[in-house]
């Protein structure tokens, strides 16, 4: 039994200067100082509206533009990971052919009226502007240069800054120009006048593609009908 202790003994004196002869590798502390926070955020995209009844005549590349500045913090027990946040401006502008879109109308909902059959303008553009604040989740293969793949998940919640519509090139049934000129009306009363969205990006560098649906309805319950835009398109980031 004595030799077997002794043996222990030896066995785990002989571990222990092993163990202290090869410490531990330290952890590579990243340098953080020259990391890019991808703070601007400028958007591009195609979108649309989900749940878009046949009767409403869009047509054309309808688009969305929007410009985010956001504030970054990377996680400290892990740097490839950040959250970002921050203020931003959303545009979307909804085309229509030979439509008549009554946002000033003294009705208790929006119309979208086809007039292909009588007088009408050739093209009518509905837009909107929302003041809006994305929060995301970010991943960042290489964040001490902001080279390589990324990706970020996250809500945005806005609020309505301005709708109206844009009608222009007016003519008779058959194309042909009665007057060219431009009508614009304003009016928010038949929007919801705040939205949530969740997003989503990926990409290398500084380029992202970025898809982003709308949760809230556009029109607010019983003034229009129950659409939903979503966008798809090209983030452009940098700072």
């Amino acid at each position: 039994m004595k030799k077997f202790l002794a043996a222990a003994f030896c066995a785990l004196f002989s571990f222990t200067l092993v163990a202290q002869e090869k410490p531990a590798p330290k952890k590579k502390v990243i340098d953080m100082s020259n990391r890019a926070n991808d703070h601007f955020l400028l958007q591009f995209g195609y979108t649309s509206w989900a749940g878009k009844p046949d009767s409403i005549n869009t047509k054309g590349l309808s688009k969305s533009i929007n410009a985010y500045f956001m504030f970054d913090f990377p996680f400290k027990t892990n740097p490839k990971l950040s959250m970002a946040f921050g203020p931003g401006i959303a545009t979307d502008h909804i085309l229509f052919t030979k439509t008549y879109v009554g946002i000033k109308d003294q009705t208790n909902s929006i119309y979208f009226t086809d007039q292909a059959d009588t007088n009408h303008f050739k093209k009518t553009k509905l837009a909107t502007a929302y003041l809006e604040a994305p929060i995301e989740l970010r991943f960042s293969a290489n964040p001490e240069t902001g080279k390589g793949f990324k990706a970020a998940i996250g809500v945005k919640i806005g609020t309505l800054l301005n709708a109206h519509t844009r009608n222009t090139k007016f003519e008779d049934k058959n194309g042909n120009a009665l007057n060219d000129y431009v009508m614009k009306e304003s009016s928010k009363r038949f929007l919801n006048k705040n939205r949530i969205s969740a997003q989503a990006r990926f990409g290398y560098g500084h380029f992202t593609l970025y898809g982003s649906y709308q949760l809230t309805t556009l029109f607010r319950d019983g003034a229009g009908p129950e659409v939903r835009p979503f966008s798809i398109g090209l983030t452009l980031s940098g700072l």
